[in-house]
């Protein structure tokens, strides 16, 4: 009729929507059996065309209700020029298997492993101490360097195939030291070029020492 519609889809990990229906006190409208994860399963099989199909889509896995907002109206509003393309940096550890939606997979393993500083065990990319030993190391900064070179230019060229959601998988050991902190970095980079990003460090917690 004439109409012009654009399909927005918010999505969110698996583990944060459980999280989500159990604090609203929620049932999953698919869950015939009551299990959470079966009716998410079952949404997430229903909506895959629409989802490929979205103009916008957005993973609210790590936002703040205020960042959607400004995401919202960033491409609604505001009219600013929408890049079409959402991009997660995912950490990982190798140990426990490479993410299976991930576009993109970089191996840090090659890099010095703060698992063996007796003081830098049991902390994890996100602290100052991990991140600071991790990038001390020439190989580090120049392996940075070289990605964030090398996305900055790939990422016009999705936008331009029509891609709009980039998961980049960055893996070490056991996901908790190096990975982390190199993730941690890019999405800085990405976020002070204006780009819609979100990081999320899947096994950092999984080790216990």
């Amino acid at each position: 009729n004439g109409i012009i519609c654009e399909v927005l889809f918010l999505d969110s990990a698996d583990e944060v929507l459980v999280k989500r229906y159990k604090e609203t006190r929620r049932i999953h409208p698919l869950a015939e059996n009551g299990r959470l994860e079966d009716g998410i399963s079952r949404e997430r099989d229903y909506l895959v065309k629409l989802r490929k199909k979205a103009d916008y889509l957005i993973d609210t896995s790590q936002m703040l209700t205020r960042e959607l907002q400004a995401e919202l109206s960033k491409i609604f509003v505001d009219n600013k020029e929408y890049k079409n393309i959402y991009v997660t940096i995912l950490s990982f550890g190798f140990k426990y298997g490479i993410p299976t939606d991930a576009d993109l997979v970089f191996d840090v393993r090659f890099l010095p492993n703060p698992y063996y500083i007796d003081e830098l065990k049991e902390h994890s990319g996100l602290e100052s101490c991990v991140a600071d030993y991790v990038m001390k190391f020439e190989q580090s900064r120049k392996f940075l360097d070289m990605i964030t070179q090398m996305m900055d230019f790939l990422l016009p060229q999705f936008v331009e195939e029509g891609k709009r959601h980039l998961v980049i998988a960055i893996g070490c050991t056991g996901g908790k030291h190096r990975s982390v902190t190199l993730a941690e970095a890019l999405y800085k980079h990405f976020k002070e070029n204006d780009n819609s990003v979100t990081v999320i460090h899947r096994d950092y917690k999984k080790d216990s020492f």
